[in-house]
């Protein structure tokens, strides 16, 4: 598993900042239909959940091309904070311990996965979904608040596929 660099992190905030202020309704808005507009993140935050936990994933395609957009966002970020603003790369702090994912968890992951690329394709929502999921992988190995929320998604996502996979099984 790779972990996310400054440049890392700078994209996944960067993705972070576009959506809200494309979200942003304006206050009165916002004062009027405040479960209508903040149902407007749900997308979003459920994609970033996702891509947080696919970074988690240690093998097979799902982990490989979560890697790969990782890798390709640290060097992205890394170029932009040399080349634009004189910055250095390197990590971010040390990572949050992650609890890996079970088998019945990546069983989970691998249904979520299904449910994302049909969602991103057929969903007027898709932009959010992509971005959300984008956003997630490059957060969740950070050592900021949102790497540590990748533990209990983790624990959660372990124990449904307990529940699940138990039942079946």
């Amino acid at each position: 598993m790779i972990v996310a660099t400054f440049g890392g992190v700078t994209i996944g905030l960067a993705l972070l900042i576009r959506f809200l202020t494309e979200w942003w309704p304006g206050r009165k808005t916002l004062m009027k239909d405040p479960l209508g507009q903040a149902g407007a993140l749900l997308p979003f935050l459920l994609a970033w959940c996702y891509g947080a936990l696919a970074i988690l994933t240690v093998a097979g395609l799902i982990g490989w091309a979560a890697d790969a957009t990782l890798w390709i966002s640290n060097w992205l970020g890394d170029a932009a904070l040399v080349w634009g603003v004189g910055g250095q790369v390197g990590q971010t702090g040390t990572a949050p311990p992650f609890l890996p994912l079970t088998q019945q968890g990546g069983g989970v992951v691998l249904l979520m996965t299904v449910a994302v690329v049909v969602a991103a394709k057929k969903s007027s929502a898709g932009r959010a979904i992509k971005t959300g999921a984008w956003c997630g992988i490059c957060l969740a190995t950070s050592a900021g608040v949102a790497g540590f929320a990748a533990v209990p998604l983790a624990q959660g996502v372990n124990a449904i596929g307990e529940q699940v996979y138990g039942v079946l099984a």
